[in-house]
């Protein structure tokens, strides 16, 4: 053992370690099943709004089999099916689609619809909501659409003086892909401000992004010198793990696949860590794996909290064939 990152096994190789858990949570293995499933039933082609989740090889394989993914109904042809994606719409989407006469298949992530149940909730009963997100992102947009004029979107811990909220009574609800640490910092400040503030009875955080920060955490603290994340540019959550690693002073990197693997760089540190954000598959993992593996990398794997939960499919999904 010598200087952090320069850590050799008995063989001489490099040490590639591994986290778990990692990649494909249960929200995003339910969206893609319900794509999986009507391409079999209904066959091509198969409409979804969005991308069904944040990931280049996933869309790009789904579009090889004839998904079509558009960025608003009205590209739709009148009597098909739609899927919406993982990461909600707004209300406005459902009803032009029930306008339309288009049959829907709503592959929302139940913690994302969650998140729009606690909105409603609190709009009901005559609050102001805050939303912690980021601005732009799908799954925003979707919560945002459930409360027009009554709902505040909150990107960052500056900008919490700077809130113009009317009401007495104030709530928060939060992104379900991000920074955990960071969002408890802007919870507090939030607090600090509005001592009355209500949040959820649970962090709407959902399980998959702790358990992947944590598990980056637990890598960095085996003193890896630099830390691959497996995910796509527009992923939330994968570009949090990188921000995790960084924040702790590790270098990160985002890369979609071993072809984004720019060896020079990685020669400098013997000890690796890998990971892959919620919306990254598997089969990418282990392809980075195989080419680190050429290079010398001997793999392992770093344990963490098994995850076990599955979520049901909605309805209208036909049975597997």
């Amino acid at each position: 053992t010598s200087d952090r990152g320069c850590v050799l096994t008995e063989n001489g190789k490099k040490r590639l370690l591994i986290a778990s858990p990692r990649g494909f949570c249960a929200g995003v293995e339910r969206a893609i099943e319900v794509v999986e499933r009507l391409l079999d039933s209904v066959g091509a082609p198969l409409f979804v709004r969005k991308e069904i989740v944040h990931n280049r090889s996933v869309v790009d394989g789904f579009k090889a089999r004839g998904v079509v993914f558009v960025d608003e109904l009205d590209q739709v042809p009148d009597g098909s099916t739609v899927v919406f994606s993982a990461h909600g719409v707004a209300p406005a989407v459902r009803e032009e689609a029930r306008v339309r006469g288009l049959e829907v298949i709503d592959a929302t992530c139940p913690l994302v619809t969650k998140v729009h149940r606690e909105v409603i909730r609190h709009t009901r009963n005559g609050r102001r909501v805050v939303l912690i997100g980021h601005e732009g992102h799908d799954e925003v947009l979707g919560t945002l659409g459930e409360a027009p004029g009554a709902i505040f979107l909150l990107t960052h811990l500056h900008q919490v003086p700077e809130l113009e909220i009317p009401a007495a009574e104030v709530a928060y609800v939060t992104q379900t892909t991000l920074s955990v640490d960071e969002t408890e910092e802007i919870v507090a400040a939030l607090r600090d401000r509005f001592p009355g503030l209500i949040g959820p009875a649970r962090e709407n955080i959902c399980f998959a992004t702790k358990n992947r920060q944590e598990a980056v955490k637990a890598l960095v603290e085996r003193e890896i010198g630099f830390l691959l994340v497996v995910g796509s540019a527009n992923s939330s959550n994968s570009r949090r793990l990188c921000e995790v690693a960084r924040k702790m002073g590790t270098p990160a990197s985002l890369i979609d696949g071993p072809d984004d693997l720019a060896p020079e760089p990685l020669s400098g540190f013997q000890t690796l860590g890998l990971t892959a954000g919620a919306s990254a598959p598997e089969y990418l993992v282990q392809a980075v794996v195989r080419r680190l593996g050429q290079e010398g990398c001997q793999p392992e794997e770093v344990g963490g909290h098994e995850e076990d939960l599955k979520f049901q499919l909605p309805p209208l999904i036909p049975p597997e064939k």
